[in-house]
């Protein structure tokens, strides 16, 4: 199969870039490939929204780039936050025009959330299911245009470059597609393309207790590695400070942040509000700071979670602005009028990631990538609320843009098939759940919230003895995603250990406690 752009991911970031190419070039073919269902992606659990500056009496472009720069705790590129903020509401009404629904006030104006580290009201949101809708109308506008071609249910093994040539290899190290596997019927393709983009999402299943689908699990970033592009910042994972808790599983739905900017309280078990013993910006304080102090807490007490008091708030307002997750504390037995949430740390965002350039141009020729699988320079130690979907739609513009000048030649090259010859369907699938839990388990108790050089050493002791184990079997069976996804999954969490090892200096989101200074 070939075709001139190959898109792997069906979030707000692949979405956005393939509308764009597709509308501008009729004549020309988009492939995207998403391995679950069209709509599943990270983008759709997004609560919050888009932060972006549209009132210009009370906000600006330079509050909403301070406040960035204040989050990413000096490490963000201070050239492209500009870029990104100041593009903001163009991106914004492109989306609105391809029918995006935003929620207004009364007098007609985007009604505008404000979440934490923000010091105006800047985001612009649907309700609390903000994602769920851009995903839709997104979806929607994706189907009108003849010469994209969705194909859910498959999956990116590897990207194709040149060690996979046959023949008489380029001069230079690129990017010409990907193998896919067709996961209802199991065979696997070839599918050239003459650009790639990689918008695959983050990285949240390598910890288990996450915000994310179980989608994420690094794929895109782990074939980058391997395809020898330019991996950085993978140390700066970032964990959202309220997850709701659930005692008998993995904690995955997200209290949005937009609910202590509401004005809900957060509480130890004997009703303390804590918050303001650590930052005095108390409940808004940046995540980073929220999530360190629930863990700091509930180390101190041995708790399993903390509380998110809402009941002195007015509830008619709640359910209006938090529809979703009202519904969800119900369906738990959790009334809010009088109840307290249980929450707990889960991990939510990667900033690190593919490196590109403002173009999305990664290291390897003819490979680009937007969105949370890569590192732009916005976020630096630590994003944003809601400057994730801002940052996607600006990449995915931005690499349409540069692409827009491309002549898009086919690709002219002895690209062999997929060999799977003398590997077998293993029988059992117990060593990748085996493996798995071991990873997530790894990852929480040595890799979490709080770190330390003698973890983070046991931990690629550990990793090493999975790695090799998990590479035999991969050699000798035949390919299935879980077997695939848990590969990738130890390649993440080897590049998040080792660059976690590398950094000797306490910022935003990574906090290691041999890094404080005595």
């Amino acid at each position: 199969m070939t075709a001139d752009y190959l898109v792997i991911g069906s979030g707000i970031a692949g979405l956005t870039f393939s509308v764009k190419i597709a509308e501008a070039f009729p004549g020309r073919t988009v492939t995207i490939i998403t391995k679950a269902n069209e709509e599943e992606s990270n983008t759709k659990y997004a609560q919050g929204g888009v932060a972006v500056v549209l009132n210009r009496k009370k906000d600006s472009f330079q509050k909403h780039i301070v406040d960035t720069l204040n989050a990413g705790d000096g490490l963000c590129d201070a050239s492209v936050v500009e870029m990104v903020v100041k593009e903001g509401p163009k991106r914004l009404e492109e989306l609105m025009a391809w029918g995006a629904n935003f929620d207004f006030d009364t007098l007609g104006n985007l009604d505008l959330g404000k979440e934490g580290g923000h010091s105006e009201y800047r985001v612009a949101h649907h309700k609390d299911i903000t994602g769920a809708e851009i995903e839709r109308a997104l979806l929607a506008r994706a189907h009108q245009l003849e010469n994209i071609s969705i194909l859910p249910h498959h999956f990116a093994i590897d990207l194709i470059t040149n060690h996979h040539v046959g023949g008489k290899k380029p001069k230079v190290n690129a990017c010409y597609g990907a193998y896919v596997l067709n996961q209802k019927d199991k065979t696997i393709f070839t599918l050239k393309a003459h650009n790639s983009v990689l918008a695959s999402g983050g990285i949240g299943w390598v910890y288990g207790h996450t915000t994310n689908p179980v989608i994420a699990t690094g794929d895109g970033i782990a074939m980058a590695y391997r395809a020898k592009a330019k991996i950085l910042d993978m140390e700066f994972v970032q964990f959202h400070p309220t997850a709701l808790f659930e005692a008998d599983g993995e904690s995955s739905f997200l209290i949005s942040e937009a609910v202590r900017g509401f004005g809900a309280y957060l509480r130890n078990k004997i009703g303390e509000r804590f918050m303001s013993n650590y930052d005095n910006r108390a409940e808004l304080a940046s995540r980073d700071i929220v999530s360190q102090s629930i863990d700091s807490e509930l180390k101190k007490t041995g708790d399993t979670h903390v509380f998110l008091d809402g009941t002195h708030l007015d509830m008619a307002a709640f359910k209006k602005h938090f529809p979703n997750i009202y519904k969800k504390c119900k369906a738990h037995h959790i009334n809010i009028e009088t109840d307290w949430i249980p929450v707990v740390p889960a991990a939510h965002y990667l900033c690190g990631g593919i490196e590109v350039d403002t173009d999305g141009k990664t290291s390897v020729p003819n490979l680009f990538a937007c969105g949370e699988c890569t590192r732009t320079g916005l976020h630096g130690a630590n994003r944003l609320a809601s400057n994730s979907l801002l940052e996607a739609l600006v990449y995915a513009h931005n690499i349409f843009k540069y692409l827009r000048n491309d002549s898009c030649k086919s690709v002219n090259l002895n690209i062999p098939d997929w060999d799977d010859e003398g590997t077998s369907t293993p029988k059992e699938h117990v060593l990748i759940q085996h493996n798995l839990r071991q990873l997530q388990a790894l990852m929480r108790d040595y890799v979490g919230i709080v770190r330390s050089q003698s973890r983070l050493k046991k931990a690629i002791k550990h990793l090493d003895l999975m790695y090799t184990e998990v590479e035999d079997f991969y050699k000798a069976s035949k390919i299935s995603t879980p077997l695939c996804e848990l590969r990738n999954m130890i390649n993440v969490a080897h590049l998040i250990i080792n660059q976690s090892l590398e950094r000797k200096e306490n910022k935003g989101g990574y906090f290691n406690v041999d890094n404080v200074k005595k």
